[in-house]
């Protein structure tokens, strides 16, 4: 309790002066309940779920440690009880300043005695809502009179009630803990409301002296309520084991991270997400246990996004495996290499503009494609060509050089836009990907990529995702509805899937749903990204540091967890989408009506020179006796055609045609055998001469 002053003898004229000013009407104006809680919030912020579940405690002030407001009701009574009495046995009756104790604490100060306390619990709270009140201030005769004055007008706005509970919830009981919620989390762990009896008298012994030691503490709690021996002995065994931490509950609700430290949260705050808490847990639970199956291929870490397709509401937003070293990183915002993921865009943009269709053939044959930074040569992911294969192998087999042929026939830039266009953060311009964007050679992040992919789910319609509840838009058209169609219908497709991925692997699920998977360079990234009528499921696998990981593809990394989430919310309605209007079936492949079959298979395979590419150079190796040295010249969709030269024929590039090299420039021409037509040319350099021991010259694609 608060003393007077030691220094200073109450005289006549002063409880004179306080008489008078607590007979005032009009001394001032106190904060009602409601305001006073505004006023305290709590230390930390409330993530809820979309039913109102708690599903992330986060602490945002660290001054102090203050709990959730506790309603009077809801505290065990035992602990207003003991705080009376230790406090402030005349409580309900005074007025806010309880003259008799402070008279009695005058005249034991006047006759020298023990000094002794007579601050009310009305006036500590003064002291706890008007700091300078209690910071020494208290000890001189005027800060006396201007904490009682400020209890005289707290208990003209609140009632006894209100007044304990405000008390409760502000009081100092330990360290950084403030408040009855808070003391009883950090010291018994369990809420106000399950206090015991003895528990509660710990927390009214201490109130006097917070930082006291344990044996003090017990002692008071002992004096206050005349404990036998026995009693007492527990009281301290009790205080021990509380101030030891033993029964310490401050761990704090922990479910989404991530998603919390993107929000700009204040103290108090509780904020509705569109997070629906038993999905999120259950992706949490299937993403750890894959990572785990994955520890002996070097993969750490992991992130999974859920979107529901219509509203655009993130169900799930782990950002990354509970535990894992790393794990404040948020892998649902790291950008990171995109791998094959980009594919269906790309066939997408080619259906829409008419220089594909599903059933269009594609050469999977050797290409190199000269760029200004020296030959692009792209591989498939097996290392095996195919040769002629349909839009609709390509895709859903995803093959690389179908793939990159079918860029050169779009083109960079229109390819670039479209990307940009469905919000993937492209940090480059076109030319800096160079074809390799067809392979996802750009960074994006999951919650772009998956979110894009909501577009096809959507029929091409696009809309943002949202964390926090909003009405739906609309959409805005960024797809043609057909090409969406067609592209979701070859992602769903498992005929057409095998053969890269064989008929069984994790992107099968017993209804209908779309799937596209991709690996990064140096299997750096793992992703599965895929759609079902009801949800779009974004997965990343791999490791925040860039390591690579030890032969992990997109179909044993990231699909098994796609696969368990996606089975988790199985689409309320039965089939695939109906195909919308301008489109027909023909022998199994969808088309725009009027389109014949037989015409859109008509794409013929480009006649091309794949090596040396136009602008290389090569250079002669002195150390190789010159009978041995060879430049084997190849093309690809020149059945038909022949080399020439420097003018001169060399013949059929069916196969490799081998070349004695010649220092100085060449120009290699493909010329059809039917009409001696140009099908291709390139122009390139040889440079050094043979056995003269000249360091070679840097190759481009040699």
């Amino acid at each position: 309790m608060y003393l007077l002053s030691a220094g200073k003898r109450p005289s006549l004229k002063w409880l004179t002066a306080v008489g008078f000013c607590l007979a005032l009407a009009g001394c001032g104006d106190a904060l009602d309940l409601a305001a006073i809680q505004r006023a305290h919030p709590p230390s930390s912020a409330w993530l809820l779920d979309r039913h109102g579940e708690v599903m992330q405690e986060v602490r945002v002030d660290f001054r102090v440690r203050r709990g959730a407001w506790q309603p009077l009701a809801a505290i065990s009574p035992v602990l207003p009880e003991a705080v009376i009495r230790f406090e402030d046995k005349r409580f309900q009756e005074h007025g806010g300043v309880d003259l008799a104790a402070l008279g009695h604490a005058a005249w034991q100060n006047l006759i020298g005695e023990k000094r002794r306390g007579a601050s009310t619990l009305t006036m500590q709270l003064a002291g706890f809502l008007e700091p300078e009140l209690a910071s020494g201030a208290h000890k001189t005769v005027w800060g006396k009179f201007r904490q009682m004055l400020a209890a005289w007008r707290l208990e003209r706005t609140l009632d006894k009630a209100q007044i304990l509970e405000a008390y409760l919830n502000l009081a100092p009981f330990r360290g950084e803990a403030r408040g009855v919620a808070a003391a009883s989390a950090m010291l018994f762990g369990k809420g106000a409301s399950a206090l015991s009896r003895d528990e509660a008298l710990l927390l009214a012994a201490l109130l006097p002296a917070p930082q006291a030691g344990t044996e003090a503490v017990a002692a008071r709690a002992c004096r206050g309520t005349q404990l036998a021996a026995a009693d007492c002995a527990r009281l301290t065994h009790m205080a021990q084991a509380a101030f030891a931490g033993q029964f310490a509950h401050t761990r704090m609700i922990d479910d989404a991270p991530h998603l919390a430290a993107r929000l700009a949260l204040k103290p108090g705050d509780r904020v509705r997400t569109t997070l629906d808490a038993g999905v999120q847990r259950r992706v949490q639970a299937a993403l750890a246990s894959q990572l785990a199956t994955l520890e002996a291929e070097d993969v750490e870490d992991g992130a999974v996004l859920v979107l529901d397709n219509v509203s655009g509401d993130v169900l799930a937003y782990v950002g990354s495996r509970r535990g894992a070293r790393q794990h404040f990183v948020d892998g649902v915002r790291a950008p990171r290499q995109a791998g094959s993921t980009l594919k269906p865009f790309l066939y997408a943009l080619a259906l829409e503009q008419g220089v594909l269709t599903a059933a269009s053939q594609l050469d999977d044959s050797a290409v190199a494609i000269t760029t200004p930074s020296g030959q692009y040569v792209p591989q498939n992911y097996d290392r095996r060509f195919r040769g002629r294969v349909s839009v609709r192998t390509a895709l859903a087999g995803s093959l690389n050089v179908p793939a990159v042929r079918t860029l050169l026939l779009l083109g960079l830039d229109p390819f670039h836009d479209r990307l940009r266009t469905l919000g993937l953060p492209l940090a480059q311009e076109a030319d800096f990907y160079g074809y390799a964007l067809a392979l996802g050679a750009s960074e994006v992040d999951l919650w772009s990529l998956t979110n894009a992919y909501r577009t096809l789910a959507n029929g091409g319609l696009a809309g943002g995702a949202q964390v926090l509840p909003q009405p739906a838009s609309a959409g805005a058209r960024v797809i043609d509805p057909a090409a969406a169609f067609v592209v979701s219908d070859i992602l769903a497709d498992r005929a057409a899937r095998s053969v890269t991925f064989g008929l069984e692997n994790p992107l099968a699920t017993p209804f209908w749903s779309a799937v596209k998977t991709g690996t990064s360079k140096d299997m750096r990234d793992n992703w599965c990204v895929g759609y079902s009528r009801r949800v779009t499921v974004g997965v990343w696998v791999g490791n925040f540091d860039g390591r690579p990981m030890r032969g992990v593809s997109g179909v044993t990394g990231a699909a098994p967890v796609w696969l368990d989430v996606m089975q988790m919310l199985p689409p309320a309605g039965a089939g695939s989408p109906a195909p919308p209007s301008g489109l027909a079936r023909q022998q199994g492949e969808w088309l725009a009506a009027g389109t014949s079959l037989a015409r859109s298979a008509e794409l013929p395979p480009a006649s091309r020179i794949v090596y040396p590419g136009d602008g290389a150079i090569l250079a002669l190796d002195p150390d190789i006796p010159p009978a041995m040295q060879r430049v084997y010249l190849e093309a690809t969709g020149a059945h038909d055609a022949t080399f020439f030269i420097d003018g001169q024929r060399l013949g059929n590039p069916l196969h490799s045609v081998p070349w004695k090299p010649v220092s100085g420039s060449h120009v290699l021409e493909l010329r059809r055998d039917q009409d001696g037509r140009l099908l291709d040319s390139v122009r390139f350099q040889i440079r050094g001469k043979l056995g003269t021991g000249l360091p070679a010259a840097p190759a481009a694609g040699g």
